[in-house]
C-alpha cells in the first residue's frame, strides 16, 4: 500500500517488486482484450468486412510508437507517460500540452466502460431502458472509489485469464463452426484482410476505431518505478503491445471469417449493436444463451475492473493537478477527512461518465483516440528530441535509423491516423486543446511563469495533514 503524505514527500520510493510478465499482465488487463468484440461492428462496417486489417494497420504502428516509449522509459525511468517524456525532452509548456489532450482520454475512458456494460445489460433485460443501468452503474463504481481508492491489480490479472480463456473457447467453437459450413466456411482465407470493395481511407478510419483497443499499453510506463530492473520495460512495453495485437489479430480473423458481413449486426437497419457493443449479439449467434452469457460475464467483469481503475486514476490525476494548482486547490486538491478520498474528483468524474446515456461507444472512442494519438505522435516526436537533438546522437547511420528514422516513421504513422479520425472526433479535440493553451496563458501569465506538471503518479505537494490511500 502507497500513501502519499510526509513519508513520501521526504523521499520514500516505490518497491521494485514487479519482474516483466507481471508488468506485461498488467498492461494486457488494462487494455481489456474482449473490446475486440464490442467494436466488432462497428470496424466492420467502417471498413467493408476487414476487422483484422484494421488491426494490422494499428499493430504496426502501435509497435513503432512502442519501441519509442520503450526508449524514452529508459531515458527517463520514472513513473510518467507522454506529458512526462514531451516535458523533459522538449519543454514544459508543450509536455503541459500533450497532458491536457490526454486529459480527454482519462475523464472518458470511464464514461467508455458504462457504455460498454450499458450495452451488455441492454441486450440481457431489452425492457430496461438503458439510461437506468448508466444511473446505477455511475451510482455504483462512484461509492466504491468514493468509500476507497483500492487498487485492482490482482484482480485484473485473474479477469486476464478468465477472458482469455473463453476467447479461446470462442474461437474453438467457431473454428467447428466453420468446418460445418457456417459464415465463409473455411478456416484459411484472405477475404479478411483483403477483397472487392476495400479502400485505403476506410481501413485507415477503422484502424483509428481499433486503437482505442490498444489504449493502455502506454500505462505500462507508469509501473518503471516498481519494475525489479528499469532495463525490462523496454521489453514490457513492446511485449503488451505483440501480444494484445495477436490476441485482437486472432479474434478479429475469426470474427470476421464468421461473420462476414457486418449487417447481420443491424438487422432491419437497427444500428444499435453496431454503434454500441456487438459482444452480447457474437455470443448469442455462435453458441447461444449460455456462450452469450459467459462472454458477456468476461466481458462485463473485465469492464468493470478497468471501470474502476480508470475512475480512480482520473480521481487521482485531478487531485495530483489540485495539489499543485494546475487546477483550483480547494476544489480539486481537496480530500475527505473520513474516507480518504478526493471525494469532489470522484463524485465529478461519476457525472461525467453519466454522459454515457446519451452518447454511443463510437462516438467516445473517436474522442479518445484523438487524445491517444496525439500523445503517440508526441512521444515519437520526443525520442528525436531527447536522442538526436540533446544528446547529439546523430552521427552514424545507427543511430540516425534508431533515433530519427523510426520514430520519424512512427510520427508519421500517428499523424496519418489522427488525421482519419471523425470529423466531430476532431472539432471537439481541437477546441478542447485551444482551451488548454488558453488555460496555460493564464496559469503561466503569458508564460511569465513556470506551469506545474501533473504526472498521474507524482508526489502530491504540500499535503501533509490527510492520508489518501492509492493502493
Amino acid at each position: 500500500m502507497l500513501k502519499s503524505g510526509p513519508g513520501l514527500a521526504k523521499g520514500a520510493t516505490l518497491k521494485r517488486s514487479l519482474g516483466l510478465w507481471a508488468i506485461v499482465g498488467l498492461g494486457l488487463g488494462y487494455m481489456t482484450p474482449t473490446v475486440v468484440f464490442d467494436t466488432f461492428g462497428m470496424v466492420a462496417r467502417d471498413t467493408n468486412n476487414v476487422v483484422p486489417l484494421a488491426y494490422l494497420v494499428a499493430l504496426i504502428v502501435m509497435i513503432f510508437t512502442a519501441v519509442s516509449y520503450g526508449k524514452m522509459s529508459g531515458a527517463i525511468p520514472s513513473a510518467g507517460s507522454a506529458y512526462t517524456y514531451v516535458r523533459e525532452s522538449m519543454h514544459p509548456n508543450v509536455g503541459f500540452m500533450v497532458g491536457w489532450t490526454s486529459l480527454i482520454d482519462y475523464m472518458l475512458l470511464p464514461m467508455v466502460n458504462c457504455l460498454i456494460i450499458r450495452s451488455y445489460l441492454e441486450a440481457i433485460f431489452p425492457a430496461v431502458p438503458g439510461w437506468i443501468w448508466v444511473v446505477l452503474y455511475c451510482l455504483f463504481v462512484t461509492t466504491i472509489i468514493y468509500l476507497t481508492m483500492q487498487g485492482t491489480s490482482n484482480v485484473n490479472m485473474i479477469l486476464l485469464v478468465f477472458s482469455i480463456i473463453v476467447m479461446i473457447v470462442f474461437v474453438f467453437m467457431v473454428i467447428v463452426q466453420l468446418r460445418g459450413g457456417e459464415g465463409i466456411g473455411t478456416l484459411a482465407s484472405a477475404q479478411p484482410f483483403f477483397h472487392d470493395g476495400v479502400t485505403m481511407s476506410a481501413v485507415l478510419m477503422g484502424s483509428t476505431v481499433v486503437c482505442f483497443s490498444f489504449i493502455g499499453f502506454d500505462a505500462v510506463t507508469m509501473y518503471a518505478e516498481e519494475a525489479k530492473t528499469p532495463k525490462i520495460m523496454p521489453r514490457a512495453i513492446l511485449l503488451t503491445v505483440v501480444i494484445g495485437g495477436a490476441i485482437f489479430l486472432i479474434a478479429g480473423y475469426f470474427s470476421q471469417l464468421r461473420f462476414p458481413d457486418w449487417n447481420v449486426f443491424a438487422p432491419g437497419g437497427d444500428m444499435q449493436y453496431v454503434e454500441d457493443s456487438t459482444l452480447p449479439l457474437i455470443g448469442q449467434e455462435v453458441g447461444g444463451n449460455v456462450l452469450q452469457a459467459v462472454l458477456t460475464a468476461a466481458g462485463f467483469a473485465a469492464t468493470l475492473a478497468s471501470g474502476l481503475a480508470s475512475h480512480a486514476s482520473v480521481s487521482r490525476m485531478l487531485l495530483v493537478m489540485g495539489r499543485n494548482n494546475v487546477l483550483p486547490k480547494k476544489v480539486f486538491g481537496y480530500i475527505n477527512p473520513k474516507t480518504h478520498t478526493p471525494t469532489f474528483n470522484i463524485v465529478l468524474t461519476g457525472l461525467i461518465s453519466m454522459l454515457a446515456i446519451a452518447f454511443t461507444l463510437e462516438m467516445i472512442a473517436a474522442f479518445i483516440n484523438y487524445g491517444a494519438l496525439i500523445a503517440f505522435t508526441a512521444v515519437n516526436l520526443s525520442v528525436i528530441a531527447w536522442f538526436a537533438v540533446r544528446q547529439g546522437r546523430r552521427k552514424t547511420p545507427k543511430d540516425i535509423f534508431k533515433y530519427i528514422v523510426m520514430p520519424g516513421i512512427g510520427m508519421v504513422l500517428t499523424g496519418v491516423l489522427w488525421a482519419h479520425l471523425h470529423l466531430d472526433a476532431l472539432i471537439g479535440g481541437v477546441i478542447w486543446t485551444v482551451l488548454g493553451f488558453i488555460y496555460l496563458l493564464y496559469i503561466t501569465r503569458f508564460f511569465k511563469r513556470k506551469v506545474a506538471g501533473f504526472d498521474e503518479i507524482q508526489p502530491v505537494t504540500g499535503y501533509n495533514k490527510v492520508p489518501i490511500d492509492t493502493e
